[in-house]
């Protein structure tokens, strides 16, 4: 194979060589993938479905749950078919667009993440301001700005990796299309290009981190001067889990792009994929639900709303009415039959 246009199709990493173990770990990703299915779609329902979830935060919460869904949409069904049908390949063009839809829906999650971190400094260390800073207007366009940033991540990304000549096979030793494990099969000094990207990309993340960790400094100061225990506990609350969430991906994401060769390691290369890759977006819906009570009140309201609807729906054939009426006028007291008669 002298260069990637010659390739084909990728071979992806195995997580087991046995048919049981392969089974074993289709289950555990698809009770994981479930999982992420469930939880960010239950955030999305109730944000949208409930007026009073209608502000800045929970906007860019949704946001954050629609990229979350995307996110492991990439690359967990992908690992789960394989295990099933114990099949490792990618043709090349999934493994581009792989590589293109990870790096457009993980910066745009990055960058929401540091807009999410500036939400609530304003809206804790600037409450009067808050309306007048994070309008509607304001926040549509700083998740537009995040979505944008995202994609201009993935184009740079993906044309300088796979316009890079591969000689060294096709076998990607990660269990998706990931970039360092693409550049290890060039045989010229062209990855260089995809590698000072990568850099310059870890860097303008270590700074987003920096700014979202100064933000939180400041949070924490305002939090601790809240006269109320209560407003105290609903600030960190909202603020602890988010600033748990960026620094798994920045530490994870930043050793995984740029850890020394020395250190690398299949086993290691795969568990510190799996914490940025499909951890995140199967955690962040216990985080940022189960702690947060607008978000339970709102669902449970949801389903009793519901309920209640289909409770009050009455079982009566559309011709009954009309017949008691008729023919059995006694049955017509009942208050079910009487709304059911005045449509005729």
């Amino acid at each position: 194979m002298s260069n990637g246009s010659s390739i084909t199709e990728f071979l992806l990493l195995a997580f087991a060589d046995t048919r049981e173990l392969q089974l074993l770990h289709f289950w555990l990703f698809l009770g994981i993938y479930l999982a992420a299915l469930l939880g960010n779609g239950l955030i999305i329902t109730a944000i949208a479905c409930d007026h009073h979830l209608h502000t800045p935060m929970y906007f860019f919460l949704l946001n954050l749950s629609i990229l979350d869904l995307g996110t492991i949409s990439i690359t967990v069904p992908k690992v789960m078919a394989n295990s099933l049908s114990d099949n490792r390949s990618i043709s090349y063009a999934g493994c581009a667009a792989q590589v293109f839809l990870f790096f457009f829906l993980l910066g745009a999650e990055y960058t929401l993440l540091t807009v999410m971190a500036y939400d609530r400094y304003i809206a804790i260390c600037l409450p009067l301001h808050y309306g007048t800073l994070l309008g509607s207007r304001a926040c549509v366009h700083m998740a537009a700005a995040a979505w944008g940033s995202g994609f201009l991540n993935a184009v740079l990304h993906t044309a300088n990796t796979f316009s890079i000549p591969l000689c060294h096979g096709n076998t990607v030793e990660q269990f998706f299309c990931d970039v360092p494990q693409i550049l290890k099969l060039s045989c010229s000094d062209a990855y260089l290009r995809e590698v000072g990207l990568l850099i310059l990309s870890c860097f303008l993340g270590f700074g987003c981190f920096v700014f979202i960790v100064l933000s939180y400094v400041q949070i924490f100061r305002a939090v601790l001067r809240i006269p109320s225990e209560q407003g105290r506990h609903k600030a960190f609350s909202t603020c602890l889990p988010h600033l748990a969430v960026v620094s798994l991906l920045v530490s994870t994401g930043i050793f995984s792009y740029l850890k020394p060769p020395s250190i690398s390691s299949p086993s290691l290369d795969l568990v510190v994929a799996v914490l940025y890759s499909v951890v995140p977006p199967a955690v962040n819906p216990l985080i940022y639900s189960m702690r947060n009570q607008e978000i339970i009140d709102a669902l449970w309201k949801l389903f009793e709303n519901n309920l209640l609807q289909i409770n009050k729906t009455p079982i009566i054939p559309p011709g009954l009415p009309l017949l008691c009426s008729k023919v059995l006028p006694g049955l017509c007291s009942v208050k079910g039959l009487k709304e059911e008669e005045s449509r005729y």
